[in-house]
């Protein structure tokens, strides 16, 4: 049996901790700018290029807005600060490492 092995966590693949370990270390930013003929866009500051997409894709599906990820940050359209914060909860990240301003 030859198990591929993680090289930063050294278990094997199928029960690689990483990406949770990644997650919970990770300290991310919520706050809302207003932008053209005034309305609000919530940003999301912290999250890393891999998963950034993704991320971006769940949260606008969930919370039914449009949005983007780019420059390392997830835009949503509209004031949604809170209902984030509990949707990267729900995803894996630490509640204490969201910060809401």
């Amino acid at each position: 049996m030859s198990e591929e092995i993680c090289p930063k966590c050294g278990l094997p693949r199928p029960i690689c901790a990483c990406k949770a370990i990644e997650r919970e270390a990770k300290f991310v930013k919520i706050y809302t700018v207003m932008r053209k003929f005034n309305k609000p866009i919530t940003i999301v500051e912290g999250i890393d290029e891999k998963s950034g997409k993704s991320i971006s894709k769940q949260l606008k599906n969930k919370l039914a807005c449009g949005g983007t990820f780019k420059e390392g940050k997830i835009e949503l359209q509209g004031n949604h600060k809170d209902r984030v914060k509990q949707l990267l909860k729900e995803i894996g990240y630490a509640e204490e490492k969201i910060e809401i301003s």
